[in-house]
């Protein structure tokens, strides 16, 4: 049983591909029929061979024509095929069937391939609800209970312990934690949150218990706006999607007048007799049928998709490669895309007396028995070094840790609770870390005190400086840029005002939006669409998704990307390279100048058909010839893109 299941999955994934398969195999068979005089037989395979590759095509024609009351190049390409196989059983030039029959497999030929192009990844958002759990604990008469997030009313109060994801968004009524708010806001380092501040769902926990009383539905959280942002923008429709579907309903309809006008008026203006009127109507059709014109930009796009896949630029559709060549603005969110996202230990600044492996051992040493992020990257920053955990290690919230360390005591945290240690902070050090602070790095001081009973009797060892790391290839990236002609390069972030600012002018950006939340990046890139019509955005996050959503063409990090923004943008950075944006902008204008380069030789070629099928002098095969012939010299054009 397991064959037939594979087999009829493999079909239904493939049909247009099958059907234009079995029409080629039938049109084979059917003219080797008639080559040998079995015409029985080929009148029973060439009909087949009509039915199956024409049947896709001449379904959407109809449905459009009786549903919207428009015609299409579907319906036109099948009225041309069906006329040239009428004028070959009526004349008995079978040769002619055989014609239609070309016309119709190069059709379904296409619309295979412009299938498995424009077969758009759906932007599923069902990951987005794996960000908040089922349930809530909630107190209710002192006790906790299990109960659903979509029971919850406003002035339930729920319990959040460390590590767990909270559920809704809420005010914290008693407890202490850091929360990891990057899905949401995007800020690169956990944020300390305490009695009296907001919570959103979504967002992860760290070492502390909350107790949360609830102040919106359940429905109204930011992580389901995020939602509600990203199927709105979504449902959008590009202005160029528009516009192609407006030129080929527009296309097909003067095609068949003309058709019908020379299939009726010829033998009153010009003498012509109803055979050759009828003969010269049915060539037009074949010669004005838009095969070359649509095979002028589908086998361009799919050869552009190609050459990004090599790359590690995953093209979603073709639409969007041909749009980032028209890319005006750009804007990068900063966390996870302008730097890499990992708190690390930015510089080591030792008072005079001490050494920078002095000051990280100190701090590991203590930091060691911390669960906060920060805490880690000490760690991992002094991983070489020869340090011995501290005993008695106490955690102050929101201050500092203090623990007891080769008979000594040291004290790692802020200024503020290391000078309760201390007898005073050398100025320079102070000034450093004030301007450590100004450019926006987080700045963490280390003492000891010999003395661990004296309140004040400890030293300053030194400051460590803690940042996330700017990606090495993003100053180069947006130089490039600008090179290539962006009138606009901007950030947005969910970090404060001097992060931002300092990343930015690490990388060379001049224009920044700082502590945004996810509707708030929506809001810029819709401004920035209304200034430069083509914007892109680059992002990384959950927080991102609603303005990968609503930007013209949206970009995400692959490998530190969330699974949202990789199913929300239209281009994913496979290898998270920066650099290959500009790589993606290039592919897209050549694809822009091949694509047109392909129009002027499609029209090129169904004017002269034109003409000479009004002066007489082509017949319908040589009319099949030159339409094919057009249609393979503007497919093999496209293919210049696969370099």
């Amino acid at each position: 049983m397991l064959y037939p299941q594979r087999f009829t999955q493999f079909t239904r994934e493939h049909a247009d591909s099958v059907a234009a398969l079995l029409c080629g195999l039938l049109l084979f068979l059917g003219w080797f029929a008639l080559h040998l005089g079995a015409l029985g037989l080929a009148f029973l395979l060439l009909p087949a061979a009509y039915v199956i590759g024409g049947y896709e095509s001449a379904r959407e024609g109809l449905t459009t024509l009786f549903k919207e009351k428009e015609l299409d190049v579907d319906l036109l390409m099948i009225v041309a095929a069906i006329g040239a196989a009428s004028l070959g059983l009526w004349r008995g030039e079978y040769h002619l069937i055989i014609d239609g029959a070309i016309l119709i497999l190069i059709f379904a030929i296409s619309g295979a391939l412009e299938g498995y192009a424009m077969q758009r990844t759906e932007r599923s958002i069902r990951s987005l609800m794996s960000l908040t759990p089922d349930t809530a604990r909630v107190l209710l008469q002192g006790r906790e209970e299990e109960v659903a997030i979509t029971q919850l009313k406003v002035g339930d109060q729920i319990v959040v312990k460390p590590g767990e994801l909270i559920a809704t968004d809420g005010i914290i009524l008693s407890g202490y934690s850091t929360l990891n708010q990057a899905a949401i806001t995007g800020e690169s380092l956990p944020v300390e949150k305490t009695v009296g501040e907001e919570v959103f769902a979504g967002t992860l926990n760290g070492y502390g218990a909350l107790q949360i009383k609830v102040h919106k539905p359940a429905q109204s959280s930011l992580i389901v706006r995020v939602i509600r942002l990203v199927e709105q923008a979504q449902t959008e429709a590009p202005p160029s999607q528009e516009f192609i579907d407006r030129f080929e309903k527009g296309y097909a309809k003067v095609i068949v007048v003309a058709g019908i006008l020379l299939a009726t008026l010829p033998p009153f203006l010009w003498g012509w007799d109803w055979e050759t009127t009828i003969y010269r109507a049915l060539t037009f059709l074949v010669v004005a049928s838009p095969c070359a014109l649509m095979a002028a930009i589908m086998p361009t796009l799919l050869s552009g998709i190609a050459n990004g896949a090599r790359q590690g630029i995953l093209f979603k559709n073709g639409a969007q490669l041909e749009k980032i060549g028209k890319v005006r603005a750009i804007a990068f969110d900063k966390t996870g895309t302008l730097t890499t996202g990992q708190v690390q230990v930015f510089q080591v600044f030792p008072a005079s007396e001490y050494t920078q492996k002095d000051v990280l051992k100190a701090a590991a040493s203590v930091e060691s028995s911390s669960e906060h992020p920060i805490g880690k990257a000490i760690v991992q920053a002094a991983g070489d070094l020869d340090w011995v955990g501290a005993i008695q290690v106490q955690a102050i919230p929101g201050q500092g840790i203090v623990g007891i360390a080769q008979e000594q005591q040291v004290i790692v945290g802020n200024a503020v609770f290391v000078q309760q240690h201390v007898t005073n902070l050398p100025e320079e050090l102070r000034q450093m870390a004030q301007s450590l602070e100004q450019q926006g790095k987080t700045v963490v001081w280390v003492a000891k005190n010999p003395t661990p009973l004296a309140k004040r009797g400890g030293e300053v060892m030194g400051v460590i400086a803690i940042a996330d790391e700017v990606r090495a290839q993003a100053a180069a990236t947006i130089t490039r840029l600008k090179k290539l002609g962006i009138e606009q390069i901007v950030m947005l972030t969910g970090d404060n005002e001097e992060t931002a600012h300092s990343v930015a002018k690490a990388v060379g950006i001049d224009r920044v939006y700082a502590q945004l939340l996810p509707e708030d990046k929506l809001d810029v890139i819709r401004r920035l669409q209304q200034q430069y019509q083509t914007v892109a955005m680059v992002g990384d996050g959950i927080n991102d998704a609603p303005a990968l959503a609503q930007a013209s063409v949206g970009i995400a990090m692959g490998i530190s990307g969330s699974d949202v923004a990789l199913e929300t943008a239209d281009i994913v950075l496979m290898a998270d390279r920066l650099e290959k944006i500009a790589v993606a902008m290039h592919l897209g204008r050549r694809s822009q100048a091949i694509v047109k380069q392909n129009i002027v030789v499609a029209l090129g070629f169904i004017m002269l058909l034109l003409v000479g099928n009004f002066l007489g002098n082509i017949n319908l095969p040589i009319g099949v010839i030159g339409h094919e012939g057009s249609t393979v010299l503007v497919t093999l054009s496209g293919l210049r893109l696969l370099k």
